[in-house]
């Protein structure tokens, strides 16, 4: 299936997976890149000829440009006003995970007409020192590998299982790290992702605000992990004020990273969240 990359200066990094008319955006977590979605896009566009899955990687992440600062709201408008993305003539089916499930509850509360359905997936309307807790340690160990004298990739895992000791954790961050040919210094490894601005900003990034009275009426699927803790009873009253429209999935066997644990049972959500347009 045809996969089309992107690559505008200064606009965001997107990839494309099928050549239809119905699209659907995939926005990904902290530490991520739109091609974590490609398998699922994949299975959407095989099983429905009539989509366009648009992969995108969100500021200083992937291929996208690197910033200064962190704000949800702000990318949320930069993701609106990108015209590959988004359109009122075709409102798309935007589908968040994490951070990205953030910025997705964003667009739709500050550009309503741009989301025909919103799928928050594995996170909620609510600040949580979750991110700070589970990713400094991550920001840490990245941090700590001298890029200047690394020989190989292999190298890069090691020393990062002495403090990621689970593989699959370990291969989800090291596709970030890439070998680049520099003009002056020839071959030079780096981090894909802004490293640095993250490290300063997971606050910001475990955070959530919103503008007074911004409600998003159109259908919202919110989909947890049973065996993660980012979706919470306390968090429903909140949702349902943003988004009254709101169903919620619990899915079973999967932590934080749904789509990654349960492939199949992700895609047939988002196939009835298609369905469900028509």
């Amino acid at each position: 299936m045809r996969v089309h990359h992107t690559e505008v200066p200064d606009e965001l990094h997107v990839a494309e997976v099928g050549d239809g008319s119905r699209r659907v955006v995939f926005l990904h977590g902290l530490f991520g890149q739109g091609r974590n979605f490609h398998t699922i896009a994949r299975s959407l566009c095989e099983a429905d000829p009539s989509l366009r899955c648009l992969l995108v990687d969100l500021p200083d992440h992937g291929r996208s440009p690197w910033t200064q600062s962190f704000d949800y709201q702000a990318i949320a408008d930069r993701v609106a006003a990108q015209d590959d993305l988004l359109t009122v003539d075709s409102p798309a089916l935007l589908v968040g995970h994490s951070m990205g499930g953030k910025v997705a509850m964003q667009v739709a509360l500050r550009h309503p007409t741009l989301v025909s359905h919103l799928v928050v997936v594995d996170i909620s309307p609510a600040a949580t020192d979750a991110i700070r807790r589970q990713f400094n340690p991550l920001v840490t160990a990245l941090a700590g590998i001298d890029l200047t004298t690394l020989a190989s990739r292999q190298e890069a895992d090691r020393e990062l299982a002495v403090a990621v000791t689970n593989p699959g954790s370990r291969a989800f961050l090291l596709q970030n790290l890439r070998h680049d040919h520099h003009a002056e210094h020839g071959r030079q490894w780096r981090w894909r992702m802004n490293l640095e601005l993250i490290a300063s900003h997971l606050d910001e990034i475990g955070d959530w605000r919103t503008d007074d009275g911004q409600v998003f009426d159109g259908p919202v699927t919110w989909v947890a992990g049973a065996d993660s803790d980012y979706v919470r009873d306390e968090h429903v009253d909140p949702m349902r004020e943003l988004f009254p429209r709101t169903r919620r999935v619990t899915v079973k066997n999967s932590g934080h990273w749904v789509h990654a644990d349960q492939p199949e049972a992700f895609t047939a959500i988002l196939q009835k969240a298609l369905a469900d347009q028509q």
